[in-house]
């Protein structure tokens, strides 16, 4: 038997595992690959688990320096985080622990305790969280609510602003800069388009057309046009009009802050989908470090990670598929 069939028949540890690559990921590339050791028969106290960045993954376009790959690594760290914490197991996590700079996090599993409500509401949430692409509700979301979101952040280290009017604008505004300057190279279309998938053959990652969405009218909110690779057409619709937008900030711009991101973005949306909300990333500000800057926060070093919509859907998400287990043992 070889050693990932060995790992694979150990049901703890797979259905972890698996949660972990239920993430979310850029253009859903799912850049990343786990090492366990130590792991015995049934229980998993003792084992230790690396979870790696894949650089074969890695979009060299729209992310030279690694820094969206790092976020979605991250966001897998928090799932398998959560997973362990549901499954009853106390943890301890090691981030950017070696000299590998392809090892984001070493989790190392500890006593059995047992399982929180929150670890296992938000563990409930993981299958239940898609990206939505599609028009929210004109409904406001609760003070408190917005509260449960901004901890969410604090708890990994992160930092969460709610955008204002004003700020609003003049986000919208950056980001339909960021998008209209990525649309104008051709190698940002040559990579989207190597990362959509139309054929309907059973890809198990990237962007199958079911979950690209409509273009918003008018261009009223710039969402990342995820046909324009394939110039595929897309209908327009009417978006809400006043979306609720979220900026993520970390204390510095490390490695392990990108990490840091990455499980904060996903504590958030957790947290979000158990309320009922939806979330979609709008990364392309982001993604120019020109732009990104003007986000950033002078005065107390606080670097802006992401830009994310949230709000109450009118329709589900939709799921993207996903690699095997076996694909993902490192």
């Amino acid at each position: 038997m070889s050693r990932a069939e060995e790992l694979t028949t150990n049901e703890g540890l797979s259905a972890c595992l698996r949660a972990a690559a239920a993430a979310p990921s850029i253009h859903n590339t799912q850049p990343w690959s786990f090492r366990v050791s130590d792991a015995a028969d049934g229980a998993l106290t003792g084992a230790s688990i690396e979870v790696r960045a894949d650089r074969s993954r890695r979009l060299p376009v729209l992310d030279p320096d690694g820094r969206e790959m790092f976020v979605s690594v991250g966001a897998a760290v928090f799932n398998l985080r959560v997973a362990l914490a549901a499954a009853g197991y106390r943890t301890s996590v090691h981030r950017v622990p070696d000299p590998d700079p392809d090892v984001a996090a070493r989790i190392v599993v500890g006593a059995a305790e047992e399982p929180s409500g929150a670890a296992l509401a938000l563990h409930a949430a993981i299958p239940r969280r898609h990206t939505n692409r599609r028009p929210f509700s004109d409904r406001r979301i609760p003070y408190g609510t917005m509260e449960e979101l901004r901890g969410a952040a604090a708890a990994e280290s992160a930092s969460l602003l709610d955008v204002g009017p004003e700020l609003r604008d003049a986000v919208l505004g950056l980001t339909r800069t960021a998008e209209k300057r990525m649309r104008s190279d051709p190698a940002y279309l040559r990579e989207l388009a190597a990362w959509t998938d139309t054929s309907g053959i059973g890809r198990v990652d990237g962007m199958p057309r079911h979950v690209l969405g409509p273009r918003a009218r008018d261009a009223a909110l710039p969402l990342r046009d995820l046909g324009l690779g394939l110039g595929l057409p897309a209908t327009t619709v009417e978006f809400e009009p006043d979306p609720t937008l979220v900026l993520l900030f970390t204390p510095d711009d490390t490695t392990a802050d990108w990490i840091r991101a990455g499980e904060a973005m996903q504590r958030i949306w957790l947290t979000a989908t158990v309320r009922g909300l939806a979330m979609t990333p709008m990364s392309q500000l982001t993604e120019i470090a020109a732009l990104r800057s003007l986000l950033s926060d002078t005065g107390t070093r606080y670097v802006a990670q992401m830009v994310l919509r949230i709000g109450y859907p009118l329709s589900p998400g939709l799921p993207t598929p996903r690699r095997p287990l076996p694909d993902l043992l490192a």
